[in-house]
């Protein structure tokens, strides 16, 4: 492997660098008084619920955004009349003096997207229905005629840019994974490839027209597509020497609660630890002002970053950034290779002295009719240190012993010993099955990894305590990938039980960024307690970083353990209450481990934004739902009233749905 000196190492095909923080310079673009790009901090962003039409009340709405952190705001604009109420929302603000930058969302309307240009201070349009219809067909393109519909949208979209032009209006190209149209997916497929070309081809005629006011994204509800698509836009403009525009940060439709900051997290995150990322928007099927607070605490843990701890520099990426691949492992137990990504539970700070003990983490001993049984997130392994577990564990669970009380222990064949790199060396007994060494990237060093390499029974667990914990993390995994040391790994962070949202954010970040990439055989999230912790506190902790864990796994689509629930964050096209609706959805069906359901305020956010689910419930009409089987509408016009139970009808038909077992009520 080359090593070579920081101030040697060239830009790493999609960022500055690929192991010391810095921001990927950029263009700056005018957004009314606020200008965005590398020269300013990166700026936060979020969209209206209420109807555009109602004047008073989107301006009510804007303040509270202003007031939690927003300095831009987006409004929707689905057609002429939304457009032109703008001035009106514009200069209510204007008057209670609020100069908030605003930035009209538009999707088929480019007579709309034009008068909102000469209103508003940004203009967002997709490429993927600017100009186009879906229809969910499959088209064979000649060149010549592909190149026909390319000047067709050009004839569309010039008007647009010579407005902008005129006004000074800035632009997103915003293409969204799921409403690609049928010419990009016909020729592209539905890739990050396809995603970035659709982007390019709104920016070549805006180049074309010397336009440079543009801001570009990548959204996706799949954080690995998500991923992979603004590094792949960031290679290709850097590739096809076009400017290096400022970048729109989002995962769509991310959900609500914990799984919707989760989901936020490791897209957004794993983007931001490589310095890119210019604007945030986290989507959440909550109030808009509560998505603010979620970006400025992903965003605000950048300000110091510079200054971590130095990692050694790499000259290339040995894996390939723009697609997903497990790092192929061998299996040790069962652990790495074909396996799921394991979950140890650390316990090794509260003291299990009964069986309730174990609820925390997903099993639940049942006095009648006297067994263990475990839920969709019952951790594989518990961590006890020095305190091991005085009763029989069920059999899902397995037990890790600090190796000098696992060498004093009893039963060695059914617990397994976790060791330093020290005592591992200095070792004279070790487990025959399955030993986990704890250490980070200074201590796996290349001698103890060449001594290691060919061992049928160890595991790696990772951690670090840089603050630029995830590219240590990753420049680690990097070795062994050019090293081909097959050797498991499972990613280990600790945090304190204090950080309220920090915790599901920064922990989503740090283990999603590298699961995303094919690494990592496992996640142990380790409770860092106040002194002063009580028992059941702890248990609570235990609870909720078990929860986590599952959650970033589930994210980064490496084990889905629970029902996904692709739900769109609102805006005044939503034909319902969304928060209401997603919840009645998902006390019906959480149950349903692996299915995935898309939950959409309107057509517009219907088939294409929950390209990914598996079921789609979307508002087509006041008081009228449309059920999707994947991406076709089965059933049209049903009334809210009865629209669960049909949706239910509709899994029960393919199979998918099963009745919550006794088993599951009790718990």
């Amino acid at each position: 492997m080359t090593l070579i000196t920081d101030s040697e190492q060239k830009t790493n095909l999609y960022c500055p660098s690929l192991t010391a923080y810095k921001r990927r310079e950029t263009i700056t673009i005018n957004i009314g008084d606020l200008p965005m790009g590398s020269a300013y901090p990166i700026r936060v962003q979020s969209m209206t619920t209420v109807d555009t039409m109602d004047t008073q009340g989107s301006i009510d709405e804007v303040i509270r955004m202003v007031e939690s952190g927003c300095k831009y705001v987006r409004i929707t604009a689905p057609s002429v009349k939304e457009a032109q109420n703008l001035e009106n929302i514009r200069n209510g603000l204007h008057k209670l003096g609020i100069h908030v930058p605003l930035i009209a969302d538009i999707h088929f309307t480019p007579n709309a997207a034009e008068l909102a240009a000469r209103i508003v201070e940004k203009v967002r349009i997709n490429p993927g229905n600017y100009a186009d219809r879906k229809r969910f067909e499959v088209i064979d393109y000649t060149d010549a005629s592909y190149a026909a519909e390319l000047e067709r949208i050009r004839e569309k979209f010039i008007p647009l840019v010579r407005i902008c032009k005129e006004y000074g209006t800035a632009m997103r190209i915003g293409t969204n994974h799921g409403s690609l149209s049928d010419r990009i997916l016909s020729r592209y497929g539905d890739t990050p490839l396809g995603m970035v070309e659709s982007a390019l081809e709104f920016l070549r005629i805006c180049e074309e027209f010397n336009y440079f006011n543009i801001a570009l994204s990548m959204k996706s509800s799949n954080t690995q597509v998500m991923v992979e698509a603004y590094r792949l836009l960031v290679q290709r403009l850097d590739e096809d020497g076009l400017k290096p525009y400022p970048l729109h940060l989002g995962v769509t439709e991310a959900g609500e609660a914990e799984d919707g900051r989760i989901k936020s997290a490791v897209g957004i995150g794993t983007l931001l630890e490589d310095g890119l990322g210019d604007t945030v928007r986290v989507s959440l099927t909550e109030a808009p002002e509560k998505e603010a607070p979620v970006a400025r605490a992903l965003i605000e843990r950048y300000t110091t970053r510079s200054g971590h701890d130095f990692i050694q520099p790499i000259d290339h990426c040995p894996i390939n950034p723009f697609q997903y691949i497990r790092r192929d492992t061998q299996e040790i137990y069962n652990i790495g290779h074909l396996n799921v990504p394991r979950v140890i539970a650390d316990y090794s700070n509260i003291h299990v002295d009964n069986l309730a003990a174990l609820k925390s983490i997903g099993h639940f001993f049942l006095p009648v009719p006297d067994k263990w049984a475990m839920n969709d997130q019952g951790a594989d392994f518990i961590y006890t240190g020095k305190m091991p577990v005085p009763f029989m564990l069920p059999n899902g669970l397995k037990e890790i012993l600090d190796s000098e009380q696992w060498l004093i222990h009893e039963d060695r064949n059914n617990k397994f010993p976790l060791w330093t790199v020290e005592s591992w060396n200095a070792a004279i007994e070790t487990s025959q099955q399955l030993n986990f060494i704890k250490g980070d990237i200074h201590t796996f060093d290349y001698y103890f990894l060449g001594k290691i390499a060919e061992q049928n029974n160890v595991v790696l667990v990772l951690n670090t305590t840089n603050e630029h914990a995830m590219p240590e993390m990753r420049r680690f995994f990097y070795m062994l990938t050019e090293l081909k040391y097959k050797v498991p790994v499972i990613i280990n962070r600790a945090y304190a039980t204090n950080m309220g949202d920090k915790l599901t954010l920064f922990s989503a970040t740090d283990m999603g960024g590298l699961l995303v990439d094919g690494f990592g055989d496992g996640v142990m999230l380790s409770p860092v307690f106040e002194a002063d912790s009580i028992l059941d506190d702890k248990l609570k902790a235990a609870a909720s970083y078990n929860s986590i864990a599952f959650g970033i796994l589930q994210a980064a689509r490496t084990r889905m353990s629970k029902t996904e629930y692709i739900s769109c964050p609102s805006c005044g096209r939503t034909l319902f209450d969304l928060q209401e609706t997603t919840a009645m959805i998902r006390k019906h069906t959480e149950h349903l481990k692996g299915v995935k359901i898309g939950i959409m305020g309107c057509i517009v956010n219907g088939p294409g934004e929950m390209a990914d689910a598996d079921y789609g419930y979307v508002g087509m009409g006041k008081d009228k739902i449309a059920l999707y089987r994947g991406q076709e509408v089965i059933k049209r016009s049903v009334t809210a009233a009865k629209a669960v139970d049909e949706l239910i009808e509709l899994i029960r038909e393919d199979g998918r749905w099963i009745e919550p077992s006794e088993q599951e009520v009790l718990i």
